[in-house]
C-alpha cells in the first residue's frame, strides 16, 4: 500500500513519524510531498502532556528532543485578567489533591469553604501550581502516593525545529520526501477517490491513500473532495493573530501565560533561546495595527523579528475522513491556541487513524479501469473516525468557550458579546451540572479531564451552590487534618525543587541555557 502525505510542518511530519513507526516492516510505503516555498504557520508552540506519550511511543529520547527543539517544561497555563481584571490563576496538569474516602478532594474543599473553614486556596493543593508560581521544576517520580508526584508536564518548543526533528526521524525509517508544489489532483471516476497528484515540475504521484496536512486551505479534503466546513465563529469569533518572538527576560517560568485584553488575549511562551508572543483577536473589535501595537508594547525583551500576521476561521471539516483522504492538523479544523490544543488534535487524529487504519493488501488485485482501489475502505471505520474526531473538536470548543463566557467584565464590546452569547447546549449542560452541585461529567473522548474544568470554573469565579452530599458524611476534623498535611508536604516539596532554569541546565547538559556542553 502506498500512502501519500500532502504537506509538512508539525502535522505532516508528526503523521509521517507516527505511521512510519507503527507500520515498520509492513507493506506500507509512505511519501510526503511539501514545498519549501510554502511556509508553515509555525510559531513557538505550547503543548499538552499527551505529547510526552506520543514521543515515548516513537522511542524518542526526551533530552535529545528537548535540546534540538529548544524546549522548556510546562506545568500548566497561567490566565491573567480573565474572570475579573487583576485576577490570575493557573490551570495545572494534574489533580487537586487525592480523593478522600473516594470523593474528589475539591468537593471537600468546597464544603469547607461553605463552612467558613480556613483551608486556603484550592491551588495550594496542586504541586504543579505551587511549583510554577515559584518557577521551580522537579521530575515526577511515579510514586502516586506522594502528593508532590501527582502532576503531569508538557513542553514548550519551537514547532519548526520539532518538524525538522521528526522529519529526520521519519526519513530514517523509510519515508520518502518529495519537494514540489501540487497543481492538480485527479479523481477516480467510479469511486470518487483521489488517484494522482500532479506537481508543478511535471511529476505525477499516485497513491492508494492520502493524508491532507496542507493547512487551512485543505488542498485535498476541501478543494478536491469538498468535505465542507462547520463555521464556529459565532462561538469563537477570533479570526486573527499577530505573532513575534523576543529576547528572553527574567526568570524562566515553567508555564505558558495567557493575558486577557479588551479585544482578545496575548500569549507568552518561554523557550530556551527566546520567548514566543502573540495577540489573538477578532478584527471586528480591534484593528490589525492596534493589535500589533498592543502586542509590541507588552514584550519582555527586544523583538527578534517583525510581527507576523495570521488569519483563520474557527471550526472543523464536516468530514475529517472522506473517501481515501484523511485531514489532520489545520486542514481538519482550527480552534484558536488558547489551551495549546493544536498539536494535541494532530496527535488525536494520528492515534485514531492508526486504530482504524485500512487493510494493507495488494491493490493490484482489485483495480478498476487501471485506477487504484480503496484498499477495502470500511465505511464503519470512516464513520467511527469522523464521530470520534467530531466529539474531540466539540468538547475542546466548549472548554475554550468556557474561558470567555465565565467573565465578570463589561468594559469592552468583545467581553459583552460573550456575556450575552447563546451557548452550545453541551456547554449549558456542563455549566448547569457544575453550578448545581460541583459535578463534572467524565468522558472517554476529550482532551480535558475534570480537574481542568474545575481549575477554570473556580479560577473564573463560578462557585457551585451545593456540593456532593456524601461529603457531609466525612468527619470534618479528619478532612481538615488531611488538607493541612497535604499543603505542608506540597510547600516543602516545592521549596526543595530546583529552579526551572537550573533543572534544565542539569537535565540537558547545558553550560548556560541554550548552549550544550
Amino acid at each position: 500500500m502506498h500512502l501519500c502525505i500532502v504537506g509538512g510542518g508539525s502535522a505532516g511530519w508528526m503523521t509521517a513519524a507516527g505511521l512510519a513507526k507503527k507500520f515498520e516492516n509492513t507493506a506500507l510505503t509512505i511519501t510526503l510531498v511539501e514545498s519549501e516555498e510554502i511556509g508553515t504557520v509555525g510559531v513557538g508552540e505550547a503543548t499538552l502532556p499527551h505529547i510526552r506519550f506520543f514521543n515515548q511511543t516513537l522511542g524518542i529520547d526526551e533530552r535529545d528532543f528537548m535540546r534540538k527543539t529548544k524546549a522548556t517544561f510546562k506545568l500548566g497555563i497561567e490566565f491573567v485578567n480573565w474572570g475579573r481584571k487583576g485576577q490570575r490563576y493557573i490551570h495545572p496538569f494534574g489533580d487537586f489533591g487525592p480523593p478522600i474516602q473516594s470523593i474528589d478532594f475539591y468537593q471537600h474543599w468546597l464544603h469547607a469553604q461553605q463552612q467558613n473553614q480556613d483551608v486556603g486556596a484550592l491551588s495550594d493543593y496542586a504541586y504543579g501550581i505551587v511549583a510554577a508560581q515559584n518557577n521551580k521544576f522537579a521530575m515526577p517520580k511515579g510514586d502516586s502516593s506522594d502528593i508532590t508526584n501527582a502532576f503531569g508536564y508538557a513542553y514548550q518548543f519551537d514547532s519548526i525545529l520539532y518538524a525538522k526533528y521528526l522529519r529526520e526521524f521519519a526519513e530514517e525509517r523509510g519515508v520518502n520526501r518529495v519537494e514540489g508544489k501540487i497543481v492538480n489532483t485527479s479523481l477516480c471516476e467510479q469511486s470518487g477517490n483521489i488517484h494522482t497528484l500532479s506537481l508543478e515540475s511535471g511529476q505525477c504521484i499516485s497513491a492508494d491513500f492520502f493524508i491532507d496536512c496542507s493547512g487551512f486551505r485543505g488542498l485535498l479534503i476541501e478543494q478536491a473532495l469538498h468535505s465542507g466546513y462547520q463555521d464556529w465563529s459565532r462561538w469563537l469569533p477570533a479570526n486573527s493573530a499577530v505573532a513575534v518572538p523576543c529576547e528572553s527576560a527574567g526568570e524562566l517560568g515553567p508555564y505558558t501565560r495567557a493575558t486577557a485584553q479588551d479585544s482578545g488575549w496575548i500569549w507568552r511562551i518561554p523557550l530556551q533561546h527566546r520567548t514566543g508572543n502573540g495577540y489573538v483577536y477578532c478584527n471586528d473589535f480591534i484593528s490589525d495595527d492596534n493589535a500589533k501595537d498592543t502586542l509590541m508594547g507588552q514584550l519582555d525583551g527586544k523583538a527578534l523579528s517583525s510581527p507576523r500576521q495570521l488569519r483563520f476561521k474557527t471550526g472543523r471539516r464536516n468530514q475529517f475522513w472522506k473517501n481515501n483522504v484523511v485531514a489532520i492538523g489545520l486542514s481538519a479544523g482550527f480552534l484558536e491556541p488558547l489551551e495549546s490544543t493544536s498539536i494535541d488534535l494532530i496527535q488525536s487524529g494520528i492515534t485514531k487513524l492508526i486504530e482504524l487504519f485500512p487493510e494493507l493488501e495488494d491493490a493490484s488485485k482489485t483495480t478498476v479501469a487501471g485506477e487504484p482501489s480503496a484498499y477495502k475502505l470500511n465505511h464503519f471505520d470512516m464513520d467511527e473516525y469522523n464521530a470520534q474526531m467530531s466529539l474531540e473538536y466539540e468538547r475542546i470548543r466548549d472548554f475554550l468557550l468556557l474561558h470567555y463566557v465565565a467573565n465578570e467584565k463589561d468594559d469592552s464590546p468583545m467581553w459583552q458579546y460573550y456575556r450575552e452569547m447563546e451557548l452550545p447546549q453541551s456547554l449549558e449542560d456542563k455549566l448547569d451540572a457544575w453550578l448545581h452541585r460541583g459535578y463534572i461529567q467524565r468522558y472517554e473522548i476529550g482532551a480535558f479531564l475534570p480537574p481542568s474544568w474545575v481549575a477554570v470554573m473556580l479560577g473564573q469565579n463560578l462557585t457551585p451552590k451545593n456540593v456532593d452530599p456524601r461529603v457531609q458524611n466525612t468527619e470534618a476534623k479528619y478532612s481538615l487534618e488531611v488538607a493541612r498535611n497535604m499543603r505542608k508536604r506540597i510547600h516543602e516539596g516545592s521549596q526543595q525543587a530546583q529552579s526551572h532554569a537550573k533543572f534544565l541546565e542539569h537535565y540537558l547538559g547545558l553550560n548556560t541555557l541554550g548552549n550544550t556542553q
